[in-house]
């Protein structure tokens, strides 16, 4: 780990964005309001199993891991049918978890290749209280109303993700904004939200070294361009930005033109966990060496950061899919094996470390001080947040588990690959 002390006089405890209009009881896009993993939710349970605290269960048609999105009484989430032919937007009542809508949005004869671990629905939905807004990749993109009408498609972004699609998309006020980051193009799009025509798009940048690290046009040449991570919004001195990880650098963007404001080096591809913004500092998955991923904590800035812009970087405990979670001056990490790590965020030192188990996908939460991790194994460990660990609670469900949590008024929804839980006490 190498650690650089902060010097600023002055650091924000913590700041939110909202990247799109939401009810206090909305979980509108991947990672919640914030895009963080952050909800104030009151009497969300601490205990259930598959006996206790179900408010319902139902099966989920199709596959897929899109994590569950809540608006306005509706959950949504996607999956596929017919190994890939066929790939549908699904909504339930979030009240009685009764199927209100199974939409089949778009019939490629070509569904493509994905990685085991990933399938032809992983990207999660976003909501605008209106509509719903669905991303599958190279494969296309689409916006449903509320009763389930397609208002618009969008297939014409092509691009090879050879190991499918991951990368969720983001609103920002009539914007609808792609990550596009395949093995042969990569480029960030905004669309239109009312019709999905194209408002920019912007290639991305700073790649020259990656593909220069292989044999030309050879299988790691391409994949050496590739990631997955989900950008998020944020505001900088008055002006928001969206700050996205791709292979060899994170970058940050205009949202009126796609224009880059700053990017960071680093080596390495595949990232897939989303940054997060507190204390004056943006902190983003990159990695250090090819599939060695790390948590850097950088200051923004213009063009290319400066050294001392990167005021620490931690690679030791940091997984490929889970996203970090910023709680305060607290930023917890796990690692592939689930050993979970508390971390000064202001410095990158380590508080604690502590063994979970198991593999994780899922990005944890935070709700009220608590924190949630849920592993693919269906077990959700609780603990405090805090500079000691403290566990509170240890659940466990039938199923296997890679979606992220939703939170909403007094429940949690949780997705295994076959059913939708709706937790509450």
């Amino acid at each position: 780990m190498c650690v650089r002390t902060v010097t600023r006089a002055s650091l924000f405890l913590f700041a939110i964005v909202f990247s799109a209009p939401a009810r206090a009881t909305d979980w509108p896009q991947f990672r919640g309001p914030d895009g963080q993993g952050h909800s104030g939710a009151e009497g969300i349970p601490l205990q259930w199993s598959e006996k206790q605290n179900i408010k319902w269960k139902v099966a989920v048609p199709g596959e897929g891991w899109s994590s569950p999105v809540v608006s306005g009484g509706r959950i949504w989430l996607t999956c596929s049918e017919k190994k890939g032919k066929s790939l549908r937007v699904v909504c339930f009542d979030k009240k009685t978890g009764q199927l209100l809508h199974n939409v089949e949005v778009l019939t490629p004869k070509e569904p493509g290749p994905h990685h085991p671990q990933n399938g032809f629905a992983s990207p999660t939905p976003v909501l605008d209280g209106s509509h719903a807004y669905a991303h599958f990749g190279p494969r296309g993109t689409v916006c449903l109303n509320t009763a389930g009408d397609i208002v618009w498609k969008n297939t014409e972004f092509e691009y090879e993700a050879f190991q499918g699609a991951a990368s969720s998309p983001v609103l920002h006020n009539d914007l609808l904004i792609l990550t596009c980051d395949g093995t042969d193009h990569q480029f960030l799009v905004a669309l239109n939200k009312r019709t999905g025509k194209t408002v920019w798009k912007q290639p991305r940048a700073h790649l020259e070294r990656a593909a220069a690290r292989f044999e030309p046009n050879s299988i790691r040449a391409r994949i050496s361009k590739m990631a997955y991570s989900t950008p998020l919004i944020q505001s900088v001195d008055g002006t928001p930005q969206l700050v996205s990880t791709g292979a060899d650098h994170v970058a940050a963007y205009d949202l009126k033109t796609g224009r880059e404001i700053w990017w960071m080096p680093y080596v390495g591809f595949s990232q897939v966990g989303r940054p997060s913004y507190g204390n004056g500092l943006f902190y983003v998955v990159g990695s250090v060496a090819q599939d060695n991923f790390c948590v850097f904590a950088v200051s923004p800035g213009k063009s290319k950061l400066k050294a001392d812009q990167m005021v620490w970087q931690r690679s030791k405990g940091i997984a490929h899919v889970p996203s970090p979670l910023l709680v305060g001056q607290e930023l917890f990490v796990v690692d592939n094996g689930g050993v979970v790590t508390c971390l000064d965020a202001l410095n990158g030192e380590e508080h604690w470390r502590e063994r979970l188990g198991g593999n994780h996908d899922a990005s944890p939460i935070e709700v009220r001080g608590r924190i949630y991790y849920l592993n693919r194994d269906g077990k959700t460990t609780v603990f405090a947040a805090g500079r000691s660990y403290k566990k509170l609670a240890t659940n466990q469900l039938d199923g296997t588990f890679k979606a992220s949590p939703a939170v909403s008024d007094r429940a949690l929804y949780l997705r295994s690959g076959t059913h939708l839980y709706r937790i509450e006490q």
